[in-house]
């Protein structure tokens, strides 16, 4: 997601948003006021030259010879405004575009500088309105939608920052209503959809964004995710399998492939996934756990053991693989050892349904029949479906380099 740029153009702006004419002389208009006209047009664009140049004293000079002889000519306003904003004179430079803005109010020059004053002031959040009257003004200013969908985004990615998430996806609501077919602002709202484990919206959007960067890997990855969440285990075996092609050695698609594909009971072509993955990011624990997993339904336990004791030795507290030892023990009826591995598993993550379950097996076995209802009762609180699914989703590794593409400014 795009954060915000620290420096604001005001000096090249005053050349895109000032149209001076070479000359306009109304009907009737006197050979004097004809040439004060001529005279007021070459200082001001002399002043937006020195502007762009960074010649302030000049802008400034020649803008203040206008307002002098015009005090209330918007043009020269504008353009003074920039240069008390390019001078750090922030405050000068606001009730300079709060003027222009009383003076031409169907304009969207000052609302957009006043905006982009707002952003070096690093008030985003005043900024935006700025923008969006510009824009409902005159719709086709890219410079004010440029810049309304860059603060939108950076004040979203802000808030997913700070774990609100409500906040970021009503901010890219209102990016893409700006700009619907925007492909950065589809991705971020189907990102921020898919942590809200709101599917349909995410697959959505990252389809939206496929249709216009047809290989865009993160949004490939993301509707794969999304995928998952909404159970579309074929769907997303079929994404991932693209995503995999497109980034071969990139071990997050292998794994999420495989995830996929055991969860369609298609293990062989899940553990050839898994083992691409750990051969490419030997470090990681979740293709191993996932291989335990695998050999745990086909009841070879040893395997199993010895899949869940590799993931041990690279992150002991690793909770899922902790709880998959504790299923290998159960099955050798080593009940002690066993309730040793779901307890500690439940120490590290308590809300896994797995070893809860699995525990209070263990404790009827052992005779201690309360505690096992306990147990029992608490991985009937965790099995949700959507809840489960979360979890998968969630855990997915992250794309790797190959996908992180920067994403473009609008």
């Amino acid at each position: 997601m795009t954060l915000r740029s620290s420096t604001i153009l005001f000096a090249i702006l005053a050349l895109l948003l000032i149209a001076l004419p070479a000359a306009t002389v109304a009907l009737g208009q006197s050979a004097d006021s004809t040439g004060r006209e001529g005279d007021t047009i070459a200082l001001e664009k002399d002043a937006a030259g020195a502007l762009a140049a960074g010649e302030l004293d000049r802008a400034d000079s020649d803008l203040g010879s206008v307002l002098r002889r015009s005090p209330n000519d918007p043009r020269a306003l504008n353009l003074l405004g920039m240069v008390r904003a390019a001078q750090q004179r922030n405050a000068d430079a606001e009730q300079l575009f709060k003027k222009v803005i009383r003076l031409s109010p169907r304009s969207a020059n000052g609302y957009v500088n006043l905006g982009l004053l707002y952003l070096q002031m690093s008030k985003g959040q005043q900024a935006i309105p700025q923008f969006q009257e510009a824009l409902r003004l005159e719709p086709n200013r890219t410079d004010a939608l440029g810049a309304l969908l860059n603060e939108l985004r950076a004040e979203a990615h802000d808030s997913v920052l700070g774990g609100n998430l409500e906040k970021a996806l009503s901010l890219l609501i209102a990016a893409r209503k700006a700009s619907p077919k925007n492909p950065d602002v589809l991705y971020d709202f189907g990102y921020v959809a898919l942590r809200m484990s709101l599917y349909p919206d995410a697959e959505t959007a990252f389809k939206q964004v496929l249709g216009i960067r047809a290989d865009d890997a993160r949004a490939l990855y993301g509707m794969g995710r999304a995928q998952i969440g909404l159970g579309k285990f074929e769907d997303a075996s079929g994404t991932f399998s693209r995503y995999a092609k497109l980034n071969p050695q990139d071990a997050s698609g292998h794994y999420a492939l495989g995830l996929t594909l055991a969860s369609l009971e298609q293990f062989p072509g899940a553990r050839t996934e898994f083992q691409r993955s750990i051969e490419l990011q030997p470090a990681q624990t979740e293709s191993y756990v996932e291989l335990g997993r695998i050999e745990l339904t086909q009841e070879d336990f040893q395997a199993a053991r010895i899949d869940f004791d590799r993931a041990l030795q690279i992150d002991p507290h690793h909770a899922e693989a902790l709880s998959g030892m504790g299923r290998v023990e159960f099955a050798g009826k080593d009940y002690e050892k066993a309730a040793g591995d779901f307890q500690s598993s439940i120490a590290v993550d308590s809300s896994q349904r797995e070893p809860h379950y699995y525990l209070g097996l263990t404790y009827a076995r052992l005779g201690r029949t309360a505690d096992s209802e306990n147990e029992l009762k608490i991985a009937g609180e965790r099995e949700r479906e959507d809840f489960a699914r979360h979890r998968v989703v969630m855990k997915l590794l992250e794309p790797g380099p190959a996908a992180q593409t920067p994403a473009k400014n609008p």
